[in-house]
């Protein structure tokens, strides 16, 4: 645990007329996630600790301090350029992986330079991302790590031709749920394990 990390998050949150689930929402993962920080129970690695400190309005350094990298959890990514159907795909991700650490994207730029810092163990992607598709950040993805389990959300079917096409693992129709997500844990190219410590 780190409670100093934990304490001095609450402290600048609370400080800054933030609740939990504002917080939450303004870095793109679910209320519980804060509470677990809070509660010293889980870190943010320091591509989170970068969001936050921007949402905080503090010195990048002021937290990084007080963080240290202890959690070996699998790291899980949802990218979709609407914001509403991250906020709705996040909570869905965290109760079918409570071990992991869930991290939502808007944009695939983001995505991309997590993944560089991060080994990512599976990454649920929209197809169509704006300007960038999803089947191209699947690819740039799976050069970063080959061993990345890429599932596709959409709410097309007629895309799921071209999407296994390139080298993802699984393909889910809109909108995401447990039942889904758990499915497609049996269906993964490179299964990972599920533990890290406890939360």
């Amino acid at each position: 645990m780190n409670m100093i990390f934990a304490e001095t998050l609450k402290k600048l949150r609370i400080e800054k007329g933030l609740s939990q689930r504002e917080l939450a929402d303004q870095v793109f993962v679910t209320r519980p996630t804060v509470a677990r920080w809070e509660n010293g129970s889980r870190l943010p690695d320091a591509v989170m600790i970068s969001r936050i400190s921007r949402c905080l309005d503090v010195d990048v350094s002021t937290l990084l301090n007080f963080a240290e990298a202890i959690d070996d959890s699998p790291n899980i990514i949802m990218v979709d350029d609407r914001k509403i159907i991250l906020n709705g795909g996040l909570p869905v991700l965290e109760a079918a992986l409570p071990k992991a650490v869930v991290t939502g994207f808007t944009s695939p730029a983001e995505a991309v330079k997590y993944a560089r810092n991060n080994r990512v163990a599976m990454a649920f992607l929209d197809i169509e991302l704006g300007k960038t598709s999803g089947l191209d950040l699947c690819r740039t993805l799976l050069e970063i790590n080959p061993h990345t389990n890429v599932v596709y959300l959409t709410a097309y079917s007629d895309y799921a031709f071209d999407a296994w096409n390139t080298g993802a693992s699984g393909f889910m129709l809109k909108p995401i749920t447990p039942e889904g997500v758990l499915d497609q844990l049996k269906k993964l190219r490179y299964p990972f394990p599920l533990g890290g410590m406890d939360r």
